[in-house]
């Protein structure tokens, strides 16, 4: 009973816990959207309170003519539609939304306080729009007034500056000092304008002085540099062009393809033309001309030095060039004399004789473009620079020759060296088989072993091999080498076998010689003497030599170290 009692007021105390909850956060979320709904009051109240009527007193004022009377009338006629009809329709919207909040409808709430928002916004917009467009006109004579103080100072000191200067605008003083009178009168045009209240002419008016002013201004900073370039550093740059280029024609050098008399014609039709245009104060585009046409002959003086530097260069490299390709051609000429011969000689590849036959043909060719690039530069037909190009041109791909020839030259050198050094070495081989075979003669050995007549003839057929081979024509060089490497080996094992077996037997006869001594001391002694003897007519060279050492050893114990040591040594 009492555990029930208690589950059933936990329940009471959690559902009340909750619903204060509820109500608490309902009751701050409707504060919420209550100042909102308050802000969104203000901002309608401050649209309305918008000094508009103020500022269309003002106008009201100043109406003088029909024009403006239109236009106070319009701007009233949108100022009522605001107050009348627009402001009128938020205040509904906004009761609207009060109503949604009591009946705490939040979904409706939520898109009313969207709407209000998006046409409280519009509303401002026309309201500040229409009060941008009244102030035109209510500021506009201090407005105005102001731009006119500025201007005048501004002209003043235009004029002021042309008047310190007259002697630089020779030609076009006139057409200067008649814009200053039109300026003037521009002024004058505005005072009485400002009389009669005529605001869009007055705008016009400021805008048209604004405009002559910024003209005129521009007219006195560069009219001087402009008649300076014309009559002056330009004719002289033409004047100094034309020297440099009659002097270098007559020294040789090929400049056609500058154009130089062209364009010093086009540049005097130009200046004419620009100084035209600056009498009448056109100075568009003037400037930018003028310091193209200064930079083109800027760029002359580069070119001119360039051709002089090409000359200079072209005068050396073809002295290297010259020696290079004499060089290329005659190595490429004695090959193909010798083409024939060296293909009966060694057994060259068809893309080795392929590769020599196209170095030739291009060395031809390349011989044919320096005597046409001789022949122009003999007739002056093309510039430096154009000739220092082709040369360059000849240079890399005779270069390109020579590495592809050195190539050549080495593969054939390479194939003589190894047909010489396979020759001497055959004379060293056959020499040392020989000594090989001497030194077995002079010992007289009872038996010589199988084993070394097997290599012996190994060796001599190795050596008649390579024979074979140089007399071959063409000879296959890295046929010859396999043979010489292979020949050299076998003469090689039969010149250590044969010093192998010869020190064998020297030291069995001197330890026999030795161990004779023991004989009539020692029965083993003179038995195994006896047994190496006979072992030693039979041709069992090292097994005799190993008895004779044993029996030794019976009576001086160590005698194989000592006799291996002795040898060694």
């Amino acid at each position: 009973m009492n555990k029930t009692l208690i589950i059933i007021t936990a329940y009471i105390i959690v559902v009340a816990v909750l619903i204060v909850i509820f109500i608490a956060k309902t009751s701050k979320q409707n504060k919420k959207i209550r100042n909102s709904i308050e802000e969104l009051e203000k901002e309608k109240n401050l649209i309305i309170n918008a000094p508009i009527l103020n500022e269309l007193s003002k106008v009201e004022a100043l109406v003088r003519d029909d024009k403006l009377k239109n236009k106070y009338d319009t701007w009233q006629r949108r100022f009522d539609d605001i107050r009348n009809t627009s402001i009128p329709e938020i205040t509904d919207m906004l009761i609207e939304a009060d109503s949604y909040l009591d009946s705490k409808d939040y979904k409706k709430l939520r898109t009313e306080l969207a709407d209000i928002e998006l046409r409280i916004y519009k509303v401002r917009e026309k309201t500040n729009s229409l009060l941008g467009e009244i102030k035109e006109i209510t500021l506009s004579e201090e407005k105005n007034r102001n731009q006119i103080v500025k201007l005048k100072n501004e002209y003043r000191n235009i004029k002021l500056t042309y008047e310190n200067s007259k002697e630089e605008y020779k030609n076009v003083n006139n057409q200067i000092e008649l814009q200053f009178e039109n300026i003037e009168k521009r002024f004058q045009e505005f005072e009485i304008v400002m009389e009669k209240k005529d605001y869009d002419e007055i705008n016009y008016i400021v805008k048209g002085i604004t405009e002559m002013i910024e003209h005129i201004g521009y007219v006195i900073k560069e009219i001087p540099t402009i008649l300076l370039m014309c009559n002056e550093l330009i004719p002289n740059k033409i004047a100094d062009i034309s020297n440099i280029y009659i002097k270098m024609t007559a020294d040789m050098y090929q400049l056609d393809y500058l154009n130089v008399e062209y364009n010093i014609k086009e540049t005097e039709k130009k200046l004419k033309d620009i100084l035209d245009r600056v009498k009448v104060l056109n100075l568009e585009d003037v400037t930018f001309e003028l310091k193209t046409i200064i930079n083109y002959y800027d760029s002359l003086y580069n070119d001119f030095e360039y051709e002089k530097s090409c000359k200079k260069i072209f005068e050396s490299n073809i002295k290297t060039f010259k020696a290079k390709l004499i060089r290329t051609n005659k190595i490429i000429s004695n090959l193909m004399g010798q083409l024939t011969s060296l293909k009966t000689t060694y057994d060259l590849s068809d893309e080795d004789v392929k590769r020599l036959n196209i170095i030739n043909d291009e060395t031809r060719r390349i011989k044919d473009s320096y005597n046409n690039l001789m022949d122009c530069n003999k007739n002056h037909s093309f510039a430096y620079s154009k000739m220092v190009k082709e040369l360059d041109f000849l240079m890399i791909k005779v270069s390109k020759l020579e590495e592809t020839l050195n190539y050549d030259l080495k593969t054939i050198g390479s194939m003589k060296d190894d047909e010489i050094r396979a020759r001497e070495q055959l004379d060293n081989i056959k020499n040392l088989l020989k000594k090989a075979k001497t030194r077995i003669r002079l010992y007289n050995i009872p038996v010589i072993p199988d084993n070394y007549f097997v290599e012996l003839q190994d060796a001599s057929d190795a050596i008649k091999e390579i024979q074979k081979e140089l007399n071959k024509k063409p000879i296959n060089i890295d046929t010859l080498n396999i043979r010489v490497d292979t020949a050299r080996d076998l003469v090689f094992k039969v010149f250590n076998t044969t010093n192998n077996l010869l020190k064998t037997i020297s030291m069995l006869e001197e330890t026999i010689v030795y161990g004779n001594r023991y004989r009539t001391e020692s029965k083993q002694v003179n038995e195994g003497l006896i047994l190496a003897e006979k072992l030693f007519f039979k041709g069992e060279y090292k097994k005799a030599l190993e008895v004779t050492m044993n029996a030794i050893d019976y009576v001086e114990p160590g005698i194989h170290n000592k006799i291996l040591q002795a040898y060694n040594d």
